[in-house]
C-alpha cells in the first residue's frame, strides 16, 4: 500500500503546484485553467507515463528470437518468482544501462540498452535484470514513472514562465498592485525546477537499495549483480549516456547529465554503498 499512497501524494501534491501557479498567474481563471491541465497530467501520468519514458529513449520491442539471453533470463526469474512476463525493449545506445516501467505488474516493460547486452555476461545480466524486476515485484515502477512525467511537466512549465517572462508575456495589473510580482514569478521560476528534483529523490535512493536486496535474492547470487553494477558504473563513465534530467531516476545506475550538482541531486546511491550492501564487504575488494 505504501507505493499507492505514494503515487496518490504526488498526484495530488502536483495538482495543488499546479492550481497555486495557476491562482498566481490568472488569478480564478488561472487557477480553474491548471485544475484542468492537472486532471490531464494525472490521467496521462496514470496511463502512459511507461510509455513516454520508452518513446524517449526510442526504445524497441524485442521478440525471443531477437533477444534470445534476456528473453531466457527474464523467463526463468518470472516462473521462480510468480510474476506475468513483461514486455521487453532494448534502447538503441552503446551505453549501458536497463531501467523497468508501467504501472502494475500486469502492465510492466524491462528496457535494456544494446550496450548493457556486450558487456555483462549471463550471470551479471540475470542479476541486472532481476534488480528491475525486483522494482515491478516492489511495485515502485507506478510511483517512479508517474514521478518521471510530474517532473518532466514542472520543468516544462518552469521554462514556459521563463519564456512568457522575457517575452513580457506575464504583466498583470491586479499582480503589480500587490507589489513583489516580479520577485514572486522568478521565485517560482526558481523553485519549480527544484520541487520536480525532490519528487525524483523521494521516490530513488532508498528504492534502487531494496530493488537490489529483492534481486539477490530471487538469483541467490549477490555477486553477479554486484559485478555487473561495477562493470556499468566504470563503462557508463566512458561511453556517457544522453539521458534526460526528469527520468535519471529510472534507470539502475544513473546516466551521466553533464550538470551535477554532486549528491544533493543524485536519483541514485553511490554504487561503491550498493556493493557493500549486496556482498557485505566493501566495493574495493570485488575483483
Amino acid at each position: 500500500m505504501g507505493n499507492t499512497f505514494k503515487t496518490a501524494f504526488l498526484l495530488t501534491a502536483l495538482t495543488l503546484l499546479l492550481m497555486f501557479i495557476g491562482r498566481y498567474f490568472g488569478g480564478q481563471n488561472g487557477m480553474l485553467l491548471a485544475l484542468v491541465f492537472a486532471a490531464v497530467m494525472n490521467f496521462v501520468s496514470y496511463f502512459y507515463s511507461d510509455k513516454i519514458a520508452l518513446a524517449m529513449y526510442r526504445a524497441k520491442p524485442v521478440s525471443r528470437e531477437e533477444l534470445p539471453r534476456a528473453y531466457a533470463a527474464v523467463e526463468r526469474l518470472t516462473q521462480k518468482i510468480g510474476l506475468p512476463m513483461p514486455k521487453i525493449y532494448v534502447i538503441p545506445t552503446e551505453s549501458p544501462n536497463a531501467f523497468a516501467t508501467g504501472r502494475n505488474p500486469q502492465h510492466a516493460s524491462v528496457a535494456v540498452t544494446h550496450g548493457i547486452l556486450g558487456l555483462l555476461n549471463d550471470e551479471e545480466l540475470e542479476g541486472v535484470l532481476a534488480h528491475e524486476l525486483g522494482h515491478v515485484g516492489n511495485r515502485d515502477i507506478l510511483i517512479s514513472s508517474v514521478a518521471a512525467t510530474i517532473a518532466g511537466a514542472i520543468t516544462m512549465l518552469a521554462s514556459m514562465g521563463r519564456f512568457a517572462m522575457i517575452f513580457g508575456g506575464m504583466g498583470g495589473s491586479d499582480r503589480e498592485e500587490r507589489g513583489g510580482g516580479g520577485l514572486g514569478a522568478i521565485l517560482m521560476l526558481i523553485l519549480a525546477p527544484i520541487a520536480a528534483s525532490l519528487i525524483q529523490l523521494a521516490v530513488s535512493r532508498s528504492r534502487e537499495y531494496q530493488a537490489d536486496a529483492t534481486g539477490a535474492h530471487y538469483t541467490g547470487n549477490p555477486y553477479a549483480l554486484a559485478s555487473a553494477l561495477q562493470k556499468l558504473d566504470a563503462y557508463s563513465k566512458r561511453v556517457p549516456m544522453a539521458a534526460s534530467p526528469s527520468t535519471a531516476h529510472l534507470f539502475i545506475i544513473q546516466p551521466l547529465l553533464g550538470m551535477n550538482f554532486g549528491s544533493l541531486f543524485s536519483t541514485h546511491p553511490p554504487i561503491a554503498k550498493r556493493i557493500e550492501r549486496l556482498t557485505g564487504r566493501p566495493a574495493e575488494f570485488m575483483q
